[in-house]
């Protein structure tokens, strides 16, 4: 759902949008990404690698409680201008090595030491919440101090207005089998949804207000369905009320952007369980959504190990149906 592979070690979606259209803020990252709920993705931050792309273009974790990015302050004792010296003289090193060796990723290394000094005064502002007014903390539903999705919700939108490429947020807490008390439909699952239903209505509330959700574009899902009847596995019963996971059938949904208002595209069979019309490949997906932002995803390509990769690899439509 991220790499468009399988297999670890390919770019994120959010490295190859950087990779390819680069950043409106050059003192924030292109793709900045924004995690909540019960822990990190079991996919870690490979979820968000650069892979075979320059790191530069890997998404960088912000996170909603505490300070932004780890270590972005500097110590005591250190000022800002003896900070700027020391990177500039760890970038003229870097520099020679480039000359003498011509790695380019030494050349990533010089831009992520200039970045990082940026970060430092553009990120606590862009994460600041206390500067939104109070109506904007109780539509999105936001407490002070807190990690959750609203918090990032919001977040999201005022790094969207400074010009941050793509934003990736990961809400955890969705394996609703059943077995434990947190993640079970009757008490997990309900509790995942409230704290999701009003930030992201308020998130598309207010980009639309603020004139950015013609140029945004929203998307929600996760990397597969649930089964439509109970799980039950080794022939029991089983106690607890959960589902199975199920990659034939399940929904996402996109707004602004340019994709259609009000369209439900695909069908399944009566049952729910699998897809028997205008099914979409993971790579349509993704070959839609690059459309959407100026892309054509054959000619989006970098060549490593001999041959020219991209995202939706030798697949993917773009789904011209779901197009404004």
């Amino acid at each position: 759902m991220h790499t468009g592979s399988a297999r670890l070690g390919r770019p994120s979606f959010g490295s190859w949008v950087t990779y390819g259209m680069g950043s409106e803020n050059e003192d924030l990252p292109g793709f900045i990404v924004l995690v909540s709920g019960l822990s990190s993705p079991s996919g870690g931050k490979s979820l968000w690698g650069s892979g075979f792309l320059p790191s530069l273009h890997q998404g960088v974790q912000l996170r909603s409680k505490g300070e932004p990015v780890l270590f972005v302050s500097n110590p005591d004792g250190v000022s800002r201008d003896i900070r700027k010296n020391a990177i500039e003289t760890i970038n003229q090193i870097n520099k020679l090595q480039y000359e003498e060796v011509g790695d380019p990723e030494t050349l990533s290394r010089i831009a992520q030491y200039e970045m990082a000094f940026k970060m430092q005064m553009a990120v606590p502002e862009a994460t600041d919440l206390s500067q939104e007014p109070e109506f904007i903390h109780e539509m999105y539903g936001t407490k002070p101090g807190e990690s959750s999705f609203a918090n990032n919700c919001l977040l999201a939108r005022r790094l969207a207005e400074r010009g941050v490429r793509f934003i990736q947020l990961y809400d955890r807490g969705w394996d609703s089998h059943g077995s434990f008390e947190q993640t079970s439909l009757t008490s997990g699952f309900i509790r995942q949804c409230t704290g999701v239903d009003q930030p992201i209505a308020a998130l598309l509330k207010d980009l639309k207000q603020r004139g950015l959700l013609e140029e945004t574009l929203v998307i929600w899902g996760g990397e597969f369905g649930r089964t439509p009847m109970q799980e039950n596995r080794q022939g029991i019963t089983n106690p607890f009320r959960g589902r199975d996971h199920h990659g034939e059938a399940f929904t996402m949904w996109m707004a602004g952007g340019g994709v259609k208002a009000g369209l439900s595209y695909g069908e399944t069979d009566e049952m729910g369980y699998y897809g028997t019309r205008d099914r979409v490949h993971i790579h349509d997906l993704q070959a839609t959504i690059l459309h959407q932002l100026g892309f054509d995803h054959k000619r989006l390509t970098y060549t490593f190990q001999g041959r020219k990769y991209r995202l939706t690899d030798v697949h993917g439509h773009v789904m011209k149906d779901v197009l404004a």
